[in-house]
């Protein structure tokens, strides 16, 4: 059976893998014509669709060769069929290479399940028969353990162009794909292994039964044990199963680069350096939670808007987030950079050491003041310091500086270009802290 999205081509032609699929388990779509002016995907299952796809690449440039691919119009006619999609995509030279993408299969048991949960709800069956896939259903049906949409890693590319990882042919049939599942999610129930057709055939069936009160023709009887006998093995189940292995690094932020004009206000950059930053810090805080001691450790507090300024610029790989992070903080350029250096040097406390607003109280002062009287074994090798404000000591005729901070540490500072810079990361004892900040700039910490 062949449905029409766009327009025909050369490209149209069928394709044997071997399966022995039956024809009714098989749709082919024209090609579609080229995007102009809008993003692949509308719908959520068919926005969802294309993030499994970037998540699986390996390589962005492969991907983003592919989605101009796509936009071109150089994909050929789809065919669908359970587990898999094929198409001929066009290079730049005309040269053609078929492409399948494969995409596991759902199990007889999965699609029980699956149909059970739609029944469930009267909106689901109404949704399916309108050809709409609610968000619902697909949630339902994944905590009923069984997940339509595809996750990372579960798109197979095989290409003919020998590429071993995704290639831009294979990335343009999926984008292609995604435009197709905004105008019918029934292909992602056909590439799981239901047709249409069946599909609902047995939906109406269950949705029969549902209705005159007993279970479908053929399934099979209820069964379950005594309440007492369920209630009475909560203490001897199985443990818990381990938790799994941390990734090895943080995954990969969707890209951004839609080729159209965003929305007036919204910047695609710091959109995608946003969720770059939000994947990291989910990582080490998943690292955290799941290394040994970890219910013993206090919760970590949430940074002031200033201090996580300064966090987000010691991140950015270029100047034009941290000129916006600058202005947001009310520093200049040269005043966000000096913060930086500080944060990097030890994070927030380096930060407000950098500040004016904090300094010791008298009590602090004097154990500073006795820790620099004891930190040189004689009053010759003691440098002549003189106090610059509160908690801060400078060597007189030098350029170089301790400051006390509120951690108990000793934080050396240097004199560049007539202001006061940090010069490398806290010591305990003030006589390792003046020499680093005396050592030559590079060589500290």
């Amino acid at each position: 059976m062949e449905d029409t999205y766009g327009y025909e081509n050369e490209d149209t032609e069928s394709y044997d893998d071997g399966a022995g699929a039956a024809p009714s388990a098989e749709r082919t779509f024209a090609a579609l014509p080229p995007v102009r002016g809008r993003g692949f995907a509308q719908s959520w299952w068919g926005r969802t669709w294309i993030q499994a796809l970037e998540n699986t690449a390996l390589d962005s440039e492969q991907v983003t060769k592919g989605r101009k691919y796509a936009r071109d119009g150089s994909v050929g006619a789809v065919s669908v069929r359970p587990g898999r999609i094929t198409a001929v995509v066009r290079d730049r030279d005309g040269t053609r290479h078929r492409v399948d993408v494969l995409l596991q299969e759902l199990g007889d048991g999965d699609w029980d399940r699956f149909l059970d949960t739609a029944v469930d709800r009267a909106g689901h069956i109404a949704a399916l028969l309108d050809r709409e896939m609610p968000p619902h259903l697909v949630e339902d049906a994944a905590t009923a353990g069984v997940d339509l949409l595809p996750g990372t890693g579960d798109l197979e590319p095989e290409c003919g162009c020998g590429a071993w990882d995704l290639c831009p042919h294979a990335a343009a049939l999926c984008y292609t794909v995604a435009r197709l599942l905004d105008q019918d999610p029934f292909v992602l129930l056909l590439m799981r292994g239901r047709d249409e057709r069946r599909l609902l055939d047995e939906l109406q069936v269950r949705s029969t039964a549902r209705a005159a009160g007993g279970p479908p023709e053929g399934a099979p009887a209820a069964s379950g044990v005594p309440a007492a006998e369920a209630f009475a093995a909560g203490d001897i189940l199985p443990p818990l199963p381990a938790a799994p292995a941390v990734p090895d690094e943080p995954g990969l932020p969707p890209s951004l680069d839609t080729e159209t004009d965003p929305v007036p206000g919204v910047d695609p950059d710091a959109l995608e350096f946003l969720a770059a930053d939000a994947a990291v810090r989910a990582h080490r805080l998943l690292a955290e939670a799941l290394a040994p001691g970890h219910e013993q450790r206090p919760a970590e507090p949430v940074p002031a808007f200033d201090e996580d300024a300064v966090r987000l610029a010691a991140a950015v790989p270029g100047p034009v987030i941290a000129g916006r992070l600058a202005a947001a903080t009310g520093r200049t350029r040269a005043e966000l950079d000096l913060a930086v250096r500080a944060w990097r040097t030890g994070g927030p406390v380096a930060l407000t050491v950098l500040g004016d607003d904090w300094s010791p109280d008298a009590g602090e002062l004097a154990r500073a003041a006795a820790a620099l009287d004891g930190a040189w074994e004689s009053a010759a090798d003691r440098p002549r310091l003189r106090s610059a404000a509160a908690g801060r000591w400078t060597v007189v005729g030098g350029d170089v500086q301790l400051r006390y901070g509120p951690d108990g540490r000793w934080w050396p500072y240097r004199k560049e270009r007539a202001r006061w810079v940090p010069a490398g990361p806290a010591e305990r004892d003030p006589e390792a802290a003046l020499a680093s900040a005396a050592a030559p700039a590079g060589e500290s910490g």
